[in-house]
């Protein structure tokens, strides 16, 4: 009985993120009345959860797998096959029609109110800029953390800006921009991002200096449910943890006020190399 209960609370995450994203879709499909959305959070919902039950069975690119299942759909289908604009250019333009669907529901449950849940886990598990992003050979950052978080401002400021200057002009071709702000934009972020990545030693510079998206993500995360808790009993202050954060966040502090407490991705990473299993 005892190992029963062991193996139900060792898998639980899985099945509770699953239940999650299954109840938006059903939700959505039913007042939208779209089926399209069963089968678009059904799909990210399982593919998440399959990051977390695979991470549970100590396969080591669990979270990569839903990156990749949720990254590539998004950008390749959502975005080029269905000429959706998924960046935050697309939000504003469907925020400023007055449409709530694709962009506007996409921030809404990934980045806006999602993150009271689950924290930055979109930037762990769903973005298709980090799925490249972590490919690169900088996993783990080798410089000190500059101060140039003032950038994602200026980038989510000018964002609003381009996309509110288009209904001002009164563009006829809005749609067309749109989608080619989505392919030009997606490429100055990769294109940024590994240079950053290389001339900073760090594959996460482009989520922590210029990503605008993190504007929404940072103070929704600060009351996320799901978090990296250590368990100061079984800690021993080795720093392994610390080490293999990609995001500097001090994980060892239970306390919201952490340092660098609202950039944890939920990569797991320090949850892997803690030999005590205190996290």
């Amino acid at each position: 009985m005892m190992k029963q209960l062991q193996k139900i609370k060792k898998y639980r995450m899985a099945a509770v993120m699953w239940l999650i994203f299954e109840l938006i879709a059903i939700t959505l499909w039913q007042t939208q009345h779209n089926l399209f959305y069963l089968f678009n959070f059904s799909y990210i919902g399982t593919s998440i959860a399959l990051g977390f039950l695979l991470f549970q069975l100590r396969y080591k690119h669990a979270r990569r797998v839903t990156q990749f299942l949720v990254g590539t759909y998004m950008f390749v289908y959502l975005g080029l096959l269905c000429n959706e604009n998924m960046q935050i250019e697309g939000f504003w333009y469907y925020l400023f029609t007055g449409v709530f669907e694709a962009a506007t529901i996409h921030y809404v449950v990934a980045k806006i109110f999602g993150p009271l849940m689950f924290g930055r886990g979109w930037c762990g598990f769903a973005c298709w800029t980090a799925m490249v992003l972590d490919l690169l050979p900088y996993k783990v950052p080798q410089q000190p953390r500059k101060k140039w978080g003032w950038i994602r401002y200026l980038t989510f400021v000018l964002s609003f800006i381009f996309v509110s200057a288009l209904f001002l002009l009164q563009v006829k071709t809005m749609e067309k921009i749109m989608f080619w702000s989505f392919l030009i934009g997606n490429m100055i972020y990769y294109i940024t991002g590994i240079v950053l990545a290389f001339k900073l030693k760090d594959n996460r510079a482009f989520c922590k200096y210029i990503c605008p998206i993190t504007i929404f993500l940072k103070p929704m995360s600060y009351f996320s449910l799901i978090r990296i808790k250590c368990d100061t009993n079984k800690c021993i202050s080795c720093g392994k943890c610390k080490k293999v954060c990609p995001m500097d966040v001090d994980v060892t502090d239970t306390s919201r006020k952490r340092r660098n407490g609202t950039e944890c991705i939920l990569c797991f990473e320090c949850v892997k190399v803690c030999p005590k299993d205190a996290l």
